[in-house]
């Protein structure tokens, strides 16, 4: 399988001018190679692949002159690009979904270019770069498997990073038969079926009377002026920080359970409609349900765990002991069984249910 290992570098600022300058030029093409395929079809019917744009790569060479500073399969690579959006496009138009279509890139929008085969090497912290130059690299791990592919990606904060795809075959962890369910929740981040609960960090809640102060100045700025683009990148980087923070609190937990747990239950939950809901949708947003789900699921996997996602309907209204339904409103935070007399937190008892759900999906102890 493929994994992205991801490191910042730290460019010279005459690397800096030359990589803005790439995604410069590479936003331009993608434009092009968009407007190109909608005036065929606008005006012919004719609709044009990736071999044919591929191939006006030299003819527009001698048009801009800056793209002939640009390694060959980086120019290759965006036509790649602009042919997977249009297969996107096409497919969800076939499955009947809102289609999309491809979107023109406007300044400053286009923030990554990709060698795909060769035209770097990675020597110790020394990336090297055709056309580039040597770039120092803050190697904080170590790379796993064969490098196939080099992206070089610059942040909102004008932070520059470079992302390795390389072939990887995961080590399975030792065989594991304890099982958990797993609730998530606002109350609490996310509660098991042992009865453990790991707490809501609230990272935007906790940033939120900063980055208040911060789009205030912004909005006062007048546009177009270096103040505003000043103003702007503090509040990046707010956001850049509050993301940071969550994606390093899903990672930890993540591994955590992966590696005390051999099954793994978790509710199949649509956020997106969850935040229709206006009163709760900035906290549901905060929490990372889904980042959190799909980490576990992507780890589970690479260590040959067992994980299911279940339907959450009534997990928190039925009795984990005898099957009794009740109805539970948010503000009820002990479920007491009338029927077995069973006293339960309630999202313990809701994890319970969910295992109970992921065993029989499983045929484990249905």
């Amino acid at each position: 399988m493929l994994k992205t290992f991801k490191y910042r570098i730290y460019p010279t600022k005459k690397q800096v001018h030359i990589m803005s300058q790439w995604l410069e030029d590479c936003r331009w093409l993608f434009n092009h190679f968009i407007a190109e395929r909608k005036e065929a079809w606008e005006q012919e019917q004719k609709s044009i692949n990736y071999y044919t744009q591929a191939k006006s790569l030299p003819v527009l060479k001698e048009q801009r002159l800056s793209l002939a500073n640009i390694h060959s399969q980086v120019l290759q690579n965006v036509a790649v690009r602009v042919d997977l959006a249009f297969k996107a496009f096409f497919r969800r138009v076939r499955a009947g979904e809102k289609p999309g279509y491809p979107r023109f890139r406007g300044k400053g929008r286009y923030d990554s270019f990709t060698f795909p085969q060769n035209g770097f090497s990675l020597n110790g912290n020394v990336l090297r770069l055709s056309k580039i130059g040597d770039i120092k690299v803050v190697l904080h791990r170590p790379i796993e498997g064969k490098i196939k592919t080099c992206t070089i990606k610059r942040s909102f904060t004008s932070k520059w990073y470079v992302m390795f795809s390389c072939e990887w075959e995961s080590t399975p962890l030792p065989q594991n038969n304890e099982a958990v369910g797993i609730d998530v929740g606002l109350h609490s981040f996310a509660t098991l079926s042992t009865g453990e609960k790991i707490e809501n960090p609230k990272f935007f809640r906790r940033e939120e009377n900063e980055l208040v102060k911060a789009q205030r100045k912004l909005s006062k700025a007048e546009k177009g002026t270096r103040e505003r683009k000043k103003r702007r990148k503090v509040v990046a980087r707010i956001h850049e920080r509050i993301a940071w923070k969550r994606q390093n609190f899903i990672h930890q937990h993540s591994r955590k359970i992966v590696n005390c747990f051999g099954i793994i239950a978790v509710e199949d939950i649509y956020v997106n409609r969850m935040l229709h809901n206006h009163c709760l949708a900035k906290s549901i947003s905060d929490a990372a349900w889904s980042g959190f789900f799909r980490l576990l699921a992507m780890k589970a996997e690479w260590a040959a765990r067992k994980f299911v996602a279940v339907n959450p309907a009534y997990t928190s209204q039925n009795c984990s002991n005898c099957g009794h339904r009740q109805k539970m409103p948010l503000s009820k935070r002990v479920f007491k069984c009338p029927c077995c007399g069973l006293v339960l937190d309630r999202d313990v008892n809701a994890a319970l249910n969910i295992l109970g759900l992921g065993r029989q999906a499983l045929g484990i102890n249905p």
